[in-house]
């Protein structure tokens, strides 16, 4: 018998998200964002999430650096933001550059205007295999429900029908 792990992995719906951070150059912050579907709650006492980035991601080295990012959950209206985060750090700059975001209160990472959002700072990792698990203390929360979520499903995203 032989594995297919993305075949069979296909077919679990995971939530589509937004990680932001940043990093220090000179007198201004330059932001960095990258959508992952690998988010989980870990802990409600005390409160931590987690979230797998692939080792040789630019933006691994920079929530290391920082050891601080924003998670904001994203719906339907997210696709083509997710689909342009899934690109190279120009690509995803320019993407940051078209959404409604706010440097959040408690890290100064990008909160985007989304359904719900933490903010978080590094209180674990865990390198695995070709990914580093991050687990994030959360110190902020919120965001408010408007359209369906956006899933990953099937090898791409789709809107989750309220049935």
């Amino acid at each position: 018998m032989s594995l297919d792990l993305t075949a069979t992995m296909r077919t679990f719906a995971t939530g589509i998200c937004v990680v932001t951070t940043y990093e220090e150059e000179g007198d201004r912050r330059r932001h960095d964002a990258v959508a992952v579907r690998s988010f989980t709650s870990v802990s409600l006492d005390p409160p931590l999430v987690s979230l797998a980035v692939p080792r040789d991601s630019e933006v691994l080295a920079t929530l290391l650096t920082t050891k601080v990012w924003a998670v904001s959950i994203l719906d339907v209206a997210g696709i083509d933001m997710a689909e342009a985060l899934g690109g190279d750090r120009e690509t995803r700059a320019r993407a940051l550059l078209t959404c409604t975001a706010t440097p959040g209160e408690r890290t100064g990472a990008l909160v985007l205007d989304a359904p719900g959002w933490l903010e978080c700072t590094l209180y674990d990792r865990h390198d695995t295999g070709d990914h580093t698990v991050l687990i994030g203390e959360v110190l902020a929360t919120g965001g408010r429900y408007r359209r369906p979520p956006l899933v990953f499903v099937n090898g791409g995203p789709r809107a989750l029908s309220e049935a």
